[in-house]
């Protein structure tokens, strides 16, 4: 389907971007803070591990079985544009494993593994409409499938953004 096609095409360039941002932070400074309540870029690899798991995890278990009928107002969410914005804090409602803490290259490459399941997800249900399977976003309200995988590229675009904060705050390249 073309909005597979798409996604993929954005997370792909999305996840380009945010690897360039973590080559400039070397492996000495990958789990150094700025302050005390600000993340590190160990933590904010960690935490988008696990998000990336949690969504294409669960959009897996949800195309297992048959999609509900979902009445129209409870479609409705907020724009995922905000998702990007990073003057809008939120804490995040899954907790950080400090398991998934670790050097910077094996890190990177637990990173890597869960953007291939993601993939594979996408290409092995290229064929189905995942908009028929819904599920809320702590956020933004109920999601289908194709709109929480657009979540998963605009939430990258938020934490790159958080990373070049990171590394400006190392001093520019760590």
């Amino acid at each position: 389907m073309q909005g597979i096609r798409a996604i993929v095409e954005k997370l792909n360039q999305v996840r380009t971007d945010l690897l360039a941002v973590t080559e400039q932070v070397s492996p000495g400074s990958w789990r150094k803070r700025s302050a005390a309540e600000k993340w590190s870029a160990a933590e904010v690899i960690a935490h988008l591990t696990m998000v990336e798991k949690a969504i294409t995890e669960g959009t897996q278990k949800l195309v297992r079985s048959e999609p509900r009928p979902t009445p129209f107002w409870k479609r409705l969410h907020f724009p995922l544009k905000l998702e990007e914005w990073r003057f809008l804090r939120a804490r995040t409602p899954i907790p950080l494993d400090p398991r998934l803490l670790g050097d910077k290259e094996p890190m990177l490459e637990r990173f890597a593994a869960g953007r291939r399941k993601t993939l594979a997800f996408l290409e092995a249900n290229r064929q189905r409409d995942l908009s028929r399977w819904r599920w809320r976003h702590p956020f933004f309200g109920s999601l289908d499938g194709y709109t929480w995988m657009e979540c998963l590229y605009r939430h990258e675009i938020r934490h790159t953004k958080q990373l070049r904060e990171i590394v400006q705050s190392l001093g520019g390249a760590a």
